[in-house]
């Protein structure tokens, strides 16, 4: 790639073609080292698909052509067999709050989302394979007919930076709904998304998926360049991935025509019950579950935990058994192995300054660890809990001791993508009250991190989200008049309606 010193370059693709320049250099997210990439304006007016009629040939790909494409570059995105994904691995380091263990298990497991059944769990989402296919008959009764059809959709895709996984599910889903999509590379990972369409290029140069991705970087906030690119003319849907200040930028370009669906930031969640703290063996287990919740991924996920209501009592007694078990779950975070999680790369100055300010109230909170950036758990020894959460990061987190595990329930907000629970009699138990208050996604204790493709997120399907449902609908005029179309409108029980003359 070309360099200028050791700065990276980040490659453009469009439809398929590589552009190195002309290189502009960008600022990392963090201000730590930067990358060039090409001017972006020199690239938008080739950059949208002015002319829909262009998506034919890829709204007439089946099915199984885009699994078959998908399955063929999966294994060419291992690290170790890929020059371009093995150059993002090294590059990342220095952008992404990710550690380098982590960053290369990260990039290990991309190739795991391209087989076949993990992309027929995702197909599965619109409906599977069929509902994907073609115009699907709708079948009515009274002489009227239906059919609906699933059409792709020219998109931006402004993409989070804080996995390299994002970057793929994107491709997938993009596939998927034969969409048109113009990828906006992040600052902390402006490498990835270019790395993956660059070996799709290579793969299948002249394949209409190939033909219909593109990727490159533009410093967000560039009103000149987003006011012509998000417009109905040239976009159906944005898909943005962001904080709640650049989800509200692009709400400014949104008009009729043109949808936005967003993921914004999330908080996360842990509920406890008593049968935690029954045994030693018990609250082992439970404070294993709970660190793996906090840590992994050093905390950089939405479903990652930040608060643990336990249900150990309130009073004298129960505050010294949250204490006690939370100097499990302190130990349990350290010993997490480093493919999973690690000391934090950067552990935030202002955190640790709260922190030490909790130190010096032992009245109210008690602080384990968050000296070296190893992680920390803050105990509420007031049943309060922390009112800054959503600046918890680097595995810290915050337990609160509660009488009852229902009470915790309440105090869980829209904001709260992911509650861990224990035991799982307790997660069916608050699995119908949880997401009144907001929660979107419920699962035992310890397997936050598992998240599945396949199924809703932040409340939404988004393959279903990111298609156009098209209808196309007949009817029989012997069967059927125009006139019904409020219903069958009669005089009385078996008389027909009358008729209208002309005026």
């Amino acid at each position: 790639m070309p360099e200028s010193g050791d700065v990276p370059h980040a490659a453009s693709v469009l439809r398929g073609r590589t552009v190195t320049g002309p290189p502009v250099r960008f600022a990392a997210r963090d201000g730590v080292g930067g990358f060039q990439a090409p001017d972006p304006h020199t690239l938008l007016r080739d950059l949208p698909l002015r002319d829909p009629a262009a998506m034919a040939d890829v709204g007439a790909l089946r099915y199984q052509e885009i699994e078959d494409y998908l399955v063929a570059l999966g294994p060419r995105l291992r690290p170790e067999a890929n020059p371009l994904i093995a150059e993002a691995v090294q590059r990342s380091s220095a952008w992404s709050d990710l550690t380098p263990p982590l960053l290369l298990s990260t990039y290990a497991h991309l190739p795991s989302l391209f087989t076949p059944e993990a992309i027929r769990a995702v197909a599965r989402q619109a409906g599977g394979a069929a509902a994907l296919d073609g115009w699907q008959q709708v079948r009515q009764p009274d002489g009227r007919t239906a059919s609906v059809r699933a059409m792709g959709a020219r998109a931006v895709h402004v993409i989070a930076g804080n996995s390299p996984m994002i970057a793929a599910l994107t491709v997938i889903r993009n596939a998927l709904t034969r969409g048109d999509a113009i990828i906006k590379t992040p600052s902390n990972d402006p490498l990835t998304a270019p790395a993956i369409a660059r070996t799709a290029a290579a793969m299948a140069p002249g394949h209409p998926l190939t033909k219909h991705l593109s990727v490159l970087h533009w410093k967000g906030g560039d009103a000149a360049l987003e006011r012509q690119l998000y417009h109905p003319a040239h976009l159906e849907k944005v898909v943005a991935w962001g904080g709640h200040a650049a989800i509200r930028h692009i709400t400014g370009y949104l008009r009729p025509g043109l949808e936005l669906l967003t993921f914004d930031p999330k908080l996360s969640a842990s509920l406890v019950g008593p049968e935690a703290f029954a045994s030693g063996e018990e609250m082992a287990e439970t404070a294993r579950r709970a660190a793996v919740d906090v840590g992994a991924l050093n905390q950089l996920g939405c479903m990652n935990s930040k608060v643990i209501y336990v249900a150990t009592g309130t009073g004298a007694e129960g505050v010294a058994r949250a204490c006690a078990w939370a100097r499990l779950v302190y130990a349990q975070i350290r010993a997490l192995p480093e493919q999973v999680s690690t000391p934090a790369r950067r552990f935030d100055p202002e955190l640790r300054a709260r922190l030490q300010a909790l130190r010096a109230v032992p009245d109210w909170y008690k602080v384990l660890g968050g000296h070296d950036g190893e992680g920390a758990v803050v105990v509420s020894l007031t049943g309060e809990a922390l009112d800054f959460p959503e600046q918890l990061s680097g595995r810290v987190v915050n337990v609160v001791p509660v009488a009852d595990a229902r009470d915790a329930v309440p105090a869980l907000t829209s904001a709260t993508q992911t509650l861990g629970v224990y035991p799982p009699s307790l997660r069916r138990e608050v699995r119908d009250t949880a997401p009144l208050y907001g929660v979107q996604r419920i699962v035992d204790l310890g397997y936050a991190a598992h998240y599945r493709h396949e199924l809703p997120q932040d409340c939404v399907e988004p393959v279903r989200r990111m298609i156009r449902w098209i209808t196309d609908q007949g009817a029989d005029p012997a069967r059927v008049a125009p006139e019904e179309c409020l219903g069958r409108l009669q005089d009385g029980p078996g008389e027909p309606a009358p008729t209208r003359a002309a005026p």
